[in-house]
């Protein structure tokens, strides 16, 4: 069968599949619509939670990033790992046994304050709308090469499947479609790097093959891979880092504290019915999760020495990389290039008119290297390869048969998919409940809020396609900066909400805005969104990345510190806590009982 018809076949049986489950679990009540009505089995939703976490940036970029990024991408495997396990130990528990529908109901609750409640609403808004970006921007990459439509198209369809099964499901038939897009994305995932691994190593676990020599010598696969990057000017592999000490710390702090923060992940440990099953699906989850981050450092390697010796033919046999018969021929370049060309997410220019593809650093500081470049006839790097499509261009780079390439297809579809539903909830959600039924319409119906429920989900659905096709300019940094104001607005009042009975309303409610407020100013002064016209607001700031060289993407970090630290100051100079909610923090934190997210509502 050949490759765009094998293609059809596993994407159309994957939707079909999520169709078929999100019609047998549809919603009938707003406990259903929200909870999937609280009797969720721990390891189902452990799984259903493993796809809500995994995005298209787990699946498709995370890879991507560690293969362009090298040592430096662990920030990504610490920050996003221990988040979660921050999450599973710090809040999930005490969060379910508080037993309401939503983050921002339990703020608001906790902090005896609609103001704080509808700030929470604002903040999860702002941070759940950025990430969807990045998740409609991975379905419409996706449909574009696999599919053969444009990128246009692909969001179309992505929004036409998640209305489908999110809207008329709610979080029950989105717990169920999870776990089917969970198993789709997992295979699609390990297949081609246990295939990769025993091709390059004789290996089949790619987390051991990472380790194994390069078959057929005595060589490191990892020392292999960072003589062929040095020797084309580019750093070493096992190496390099990402930016300072400190800001590598901070960016994992950041990712680690607003991962723990991201509200489509917290509401699903409100789905099981008891505080144990709570601890349990956070448990089966991280094994579910592990099995995907423990391979994506070996795809990512392993994708890039592919990629190198696909290009330049001397980095298998140990030859002259900079010999002639070295760099692939343009004209006779495989045909996945050619395939992921008209994507144009792989561009190749001839700058000295050779006919040669020749992937050199052009940024190189190494002599030696330029001028033997200089001296094959080099006039510049020629090959520029988005880092998106290395998880699903590495069966094809590595030759693997179309039934694995169609797999990976589906599975790249499956995790944006299964992560924008979740988030697409969470805005409902607290539209529906938080915003309508919480300040504006108190006595609203449980049909009327069903539906109220069901309409947001669908104006969201809008929103986020708009979003995806007509990305704002700060796009490229958009997954980043949902953790960073997840990290300095929700994480913090979480914990405050659970683990202190001296912080107030004020307090709350400040720590949060000031928080949001320095992250989206410092972010957006380096992306040149201004406030007011004609005004640098990186002049004011010192220049890019002035504060103690942290980066817009690490700043998260200091946003929660600052959070923290205005939360206090307000809550000194506030009226103290009444008794009856300090009683309330103590029971929360009292490991007895549990209550019910149904009966929250």
């Amino acid at each position: 069968m050949e490759l765009q018809t094998t293609i059809y076949l596993f994407v159309g049986l994957s939707f079909a599949l999520y169709l078929g489950i999100a019609f047998w679990a549809r919603a009938g009540s707003t406990s259903e619509f929200y909870v999937a009505g609280g009797g969720v089995h721990p390891i189902t939703n452990g799984m259903a939670t493993a796809a809500d976490w995994m995005s298209a940036a787990s699946f498709i970029s995370m890879a991507g990033l560690i293969s362009n990024m090298g040592y430096g991408g662990a920030v990504f495997l610490m920050g996003w790992t221990g988040g979660y396990v921050l999450l599973a130990m710090l809040l999930a528990p005490y969060l379910r046994k508080f037993g309401k529908f939503t983050v921002p109901e339990f703020i608001g609750d906790r902090f005896y304050s609609k103001t704080a409640r509808n700030v929470a609403v604002l903040c999860l808004l702002i941070a759940s709308l950025t990430y969807i970006i990045g998740q409609m921007t991975g379905v419409g990459v996706t449909f574009a090469r696999f599919l053969g439509v444009s990128s246009e198209q692909g969001i179309y369809i992505g929004m036409a499947i998640v209305f489908m099964y999110a809207v008329f499901g709610g979080m029950k038939g989105i717990t169920y479609t999870q776990v089917a897009q969970y198993i789709v994305l997992i295979a699609a995932y390990l297949v081609p790097a246990f295939f990769i691994s025993l091709n390059l190593t004789g290996n089949p676990l790619p987390q051991l093959g990472l380790g194994s020599d390069y078959i057929g010598t005595d060589v490191s696969l990892l020392a292999k891979l960072d003589q062929v990057v040095t020797d084309l000017g580019f750093s070493q592999y096992t190496t390099t880092a990402a930016g300072s000490t400190l800001n590598m710390f901070m960016y994992t702090v950041s990712l680690m504290i607003g991962t723990a923060g991201l509200p489509h992940v917290i509401v699903r440990f409100f789905t099981v019915p008891k505080v144990a099953d709570a601890r349990s699906s956070a448990g089966w989850a991280l094994i579910f999760i592990a099995l995907l981050y423990t391979t994506a450092p070996a795809v990512g390697a392993m994708a890039k020495f592919n990629l190198h010796a696909t290009v330049n033919t001397a980095a298998v046999t140990g030859g002259d990389l900079f010999a002639a018969d070295a760099s692939l021929q343009y004209e006779a370049r495989p045909d996945w290039m050619k395939r992921w060309e008209k994507t144009g997410l792989l561009k190749f220019e001839d700058k000295n008119g050779d006919g040669r593809i020749q992937y050199y650093n052009s940024a190189t500081k190494n002599e030696a290297v330029k001028a033997k470049a200089e001296a094959a006839g080099w006039k510049g790097n020629e090959l520029t390869v988005n880092a998106d499509i290395i998880v699903l261009a590495n069966p094809e780079i590595a030759l693997l048969p179309n039934w694995v390439i169609a797999l990976v297809a589906a599975g790249g579809l499956a995790a944006a998919l299964s992560t924008a539903a979740g988030l697409l909830l969470a805005i409902s959600s607290a539209i529906s409940h938080d915003l309508i039924k919480g300040a504006i319409k108190p006595n609203i119906s449980e049909k009327g809020e069903l539906m109220a429920g069901k309409i947001a989900m669908a104006g969201a659905i809008i929103v986020a396609g708009w979003l995806g096709l007509n990305p704002p300019g700060f796009a490229a940094g958009t997954v980043a900066l949902a953790f960073g104001i997840a990290a300095s607005t929700i994480f913090p009042a979480l914990m405050m909400g659970i683990f202190s009975k001296t912080v107030t309303d004020k307090g709350a409610t400040a720590g949060m805005l000031a928080g949001l407020f320095i992250v989206l100013f410092y972010v957006f002064a380096h992306k040149g969104i201004f406030f007011v016209k004609g005004t640098d607001y990186l002049d004011l700031i010192g220049g890019a990345n002035a504060f103690f060289t942290i980066t817009p993407e690490a700043f998260g970090t200091v946003g929660a510190i600052v959070n923290f630290a205005v939360a206090y100051l307000v809550s000194k100079m506030s009226a103290p806590v009444p008794t009856h909610i300090q009683e309330l923090v103590e029971s929360v934190r009292v490991p007895k009982g549990a209550g019910s997210a149904a009966a929250g509502h």
